[in-house]
């Protein structure tokens, strides 16, 4: 196979040998692979990823088609198109996926697309769901609305019922995000004037929460996910009380098989079938092929962007 290979913070690609499943993965032929802001991290030596994941290519998502099954895999065969978040190793042209994790992609769905999906919603889906248990009626805040998991925060909240307002800096991302299903698209130094929220997806970190804090409703929930400005912050523990709020935090890539399970589960019977029949989509700022990985990492740091920026394998 070929693979993204990091070689002390540069990206290039090398032939590595093609992994072979164990006894529940499946063996997947990458068409595409999602950049995420943890690969970034990664290149420079600051997130490694979690044990048994190839310490020197990066990718947490992908979606093809598998090539083989371990002997205990029942769900998945050779030929199927599926999509799914890893701890590493997805931006090459094979990649291993244990069977409780891999998602089925809809023939509907391009694997541009589908390239995209995977850790953008499982993250999205699990911070506003399982976390802050949103639903019909709550005043849902996304900041920094207009990225990968943005985008998918503001259309899963809006499918759920809930009124969405979305903090985006680039005013040009401004009618696109309101199309996404935002009811109301506000400048970041704005929401504390746009509450109260009864959840907010906290995925700027420092320069954000205290203005989301402070408009939060009684009895309010924050989901922090994503800390690129910053991760300290003052929090002032009489306002948490007055407000009886809860903040919690999440990543994905670290959790235990099982837990990561059942995100999936949960996601193939909220989120696809909302992806099946068109009702959310990923929005694809750039595709580059795999040749051109440090174009498409720069075009990603650079940031301005709506929506994923995903390698094709």
């Amino acid at each position: 196979m070929r693979a993204v290979v990091i070689h002390d913070g540069k990206l290039v690609v090398e032939e590595r040998p093609d992994p072979a499943p164990g006894d529940t993965e499946l063996s997947v032929r990458v068409h595409a692979a999602g950049i995420n802001s943890a690969d970034l991290l990664q290149r420079k030596g600051l997130y490694p990823p979690p044990p048994g994941f190839p310490p020197d290519i990066p990718g947490m998502e992908f979606a093809g088609t598998v090539e083989a099954v371990g002997r205990q895999v029942r769900s998945f065969s050779a030929g199927d198109r599926v999509m799914a978040v890893v701890g590493g190793g997805a931006q090459a042209t094979m990649a291993l996926v244990d069977e409780t994790h891999a998602l089925r992609v809809p023939e509907s769905v391009p694997f541009a697309a589908a390239g995209g999906f995977p850790e953008v919603y499982s993250t999205a889906f699990d911070a506003l769901f399982d976390q802050c248990g949103v639903g019909m009626g709550d005043r849902v805040l996304v900041t920094g609305a207009a990225g990968g998991v943005g985008t998918a925060g503001v259309q899963l909240a809006r499918a759920a019922g809930a009124s969405v307002v979305a903090s985006v800096r680039n005013h040009a991302h401004h009618d696109e995000v309101r199309a996404l299903g935002a009811d109301e698209v506000v400048d970041p130094a704005d929401v504390g004037d746009h509450g109260p929220y009864d959840v907010v997806l906290e995925l700027v970190g420092a320069a954000s929460f205290p203005s989301a804090f402070g408009a939060l409703a009684a009895g309010g929930r924050i989901s922090v996910i994503g800390v690129a400005s910053g991760a300290g912050v003052d929090l002032n523990l009489l306002t948490l009380m007055q407000k009886r709020a809860s903040v919690r935090g999440s990543t994905l890539r670290a959790r235990s098989t099982v837990d990561k399970a059942i995100v999936a589960a949960g996601v193939t019977a909220r989120v696809l079938p909302l992806l099946a029949d068109g009702r959310i989509r990923v929005p694809v700022a750039a595709t580059y092929p795999l040749a051109d990985v440090e174009a498409a990492y720069q075009r990603f740091a650079d940031g301005a962007k709506l929506g994923k920026v995903v390698l094709l394998a």
